[in-house]
């Protein structure tokens, strides 16, 4: 029997692709829909109802969940600890900078690699894991530009944010209420932000809000030890 939280990304998947988006988007991928096996393999696996935690990243990265269908989705992470596989396939529409090559992407994602480090080092096992944490996405979908440089969501027009955040509000919401986590830990400031609007428009929510750092490289922090400053992050806000 499929689980409430597949249902709902099932949803989501079909309700962002409808979305029509403007300059300066030029091209959309959606790993729920292509990437579809993998994807609900990882739900039907790590999505437990009373799971105590549920960190939440911002969107797909182009080398981690746009290749694998797993938020952070960093390849040999997602094959060889997480134990998950499956058919990828491709978006309509593709950059020729970003293709989507699947299990077989070369490249590693920085920030899926420092995430899933830091859970594994803390966990040890992956079903250890599963016992207390799930790892989501506010937003669905990767966005590019004509450049095939990758837009965050929060760049894109602002007539399409506000479709585009009322059906990713929606998902986190049927996340709260088909796991009943204790906590909502934003990954960076924008997933951070957006889990507080979601809690602070339902206060019935019985559940508390906290952040920690993204571990982009981008971010010049996040290469001084992000680890070491995610784990301080989560200690002393009483996550862990």
């Amino acid at each position: 029997m499929e689980s409430e939280i597949i249902k709902a990304a099932r949803v989501l998947a079909r309700d962002a692709q409808r979305l029509p988006f403007g300059p300066p988007v030029s091209f959309v991928y959606n790993p729920l829909l292509y990437a579809r096996e993998p994807h609900e393999e990882y739900l039907a696996r790590y999505a437990r109802p009373g799971a105590r935690v549920v960190l939440v990243g911002m969107n797909p990265g182009p080398w981690g969940m746009a290749q694998t269908g797993v938020p952070f989705g960093e390849v040999a992470t997602v094959r060889d600890w997480l134990g998950i596989a499956g058919k990828v396939g491709a978006p309509p529409r593709w950059h020729p900078r970003l293709p989507v090559t699947g299990f077989q992407c070369p490249r590693s994602e920085v920030s899926g690699r420092r995430l899933w480090g830091l859970l594994k080092e803390h966990y040890g096992t992956a079903e250890a894991l599963a016992q207390d944490l799930f790892v989501s996405n506010y937003c669905p979908l990767l966005f590019l530009d004509g450049g095939g440089r990758n837009l965050t969501p929060d760049k894109i027009g602002a007539a399409d944010r506000t479709l585009l955040y009322a059906l990713c509000d929606g998902f986190l919401r049927a996340v709260v209420t088909a796991l009943r986590p204790q906590w909502l830990v934003g990954v960076g400031a924008f997933a951070t932000a957006r889990i507080r609007a979601v809690l602070g428009a339902v206060p019935e929510m019985s559940v508390r809000a906290a952040g920690i750092l993204h571990p982009s490289p981008a971010s010049p922090r996040a290469n001084r030890d992000w680890a070491a400053q995610a784990r301080e992050a989560l200690l002393a806000q009483g996550v862990w």
